[in-house]
C-alpha cells in the first residue's frame, strides 16, 4: 500500500471507532494510537499537546505514544510551539538544523506538527509526529494529517 492509502485507510478506522464519543481525550488517544500504528517505521513519537487553560500561551502533554515527551511547551518555542503560535502545520525534515528545537528525546530527527482547532476556530491542541528518520515527512503526511484532524476535531 502507498502512504497515501495507508492514511485513507487509517482515517476511516479512526473516524469508525469515534463515531458518537465527544469526549476529547478518548479521541485524542485513538488518533495517536491508530496513526502510531500504521505507521510503526516512521512514526517514533505520536501525540497532543493541548493548550493549557490556565496558562493560554503554553502547552502541555497529552495522549501519546513513544517515549517521554516534554510535559510543557511554551508558544514559539520548537516545532510544537511555532505550530501553536502560527496556527500552521510545520513540517521539518531535519530538527537539529532549528535555532530553538527542543529535544525531548535525542533520536528525533525530523518532525510534523499539525494546529488542532475547534468547531470555535480556537486552537486546543497540536498533533506532533517524530521520526527517528531525516525528511521522514512530506505533502503526503501534511494533507493527510491536516484533513484527519480537521475531521477528528472540526467535524468536516
Amino acid at each position: 500500500m502507498t502512504k497515501a492509502e495507508i492514511y485513507q485507510e487509517v482515517q476511516g478506522q479512526i473516524l469508525a471507532v469515534l463515531d458518537g464519543e465527544e469526549n476529547l481525550t478518548a479521541r485524542m488517544a485513538t488518533v495517536a494510537c491508530l496513526l502510531a500504528q500504521a505507521f510503526p517505521d516512521t512514526y517514533f513519537w505520536t501525540g497532543f499537546y493541548v493548550v493549557d487553560p490556565k496558562k493560554a500561551d503554553e502547552l502541555v502533554v497529552g495522549p501519546y505514544q513513544g517515549t517521554l515527551g516534554c510535559l510543557r511547551i511554551k508558544f514559539g518555542r520548537g516545532v510544537c510551539g511555532m505550530a501553536a503560535q502560527t496556527r500552521e502545520t510545520q513540517l521539518v525534515k531535519d530538527v537539529h538544523a532549528l535555532e530553538n528545537h527542543i529535544a525531548c528525546d535525542s533520536r528525533s530527527n525530523s518532525e510534523i506538527v499539525v494546529p488542532v482547532m475547534g468547531p470555535d476556530d480556537k486552537l486546543i491542541a497540536v498533533f506532533d509526529v517524530d521520526s527517528e528518520q531525516l525528511a521522514a515527512f512530506d505533502a503526503v503526511d501534511k494533507s493527510h494529517l491536516e484533513d484527519l484532524i480537521t475531521a477528528v476535531f472540526r467535524g468536516k
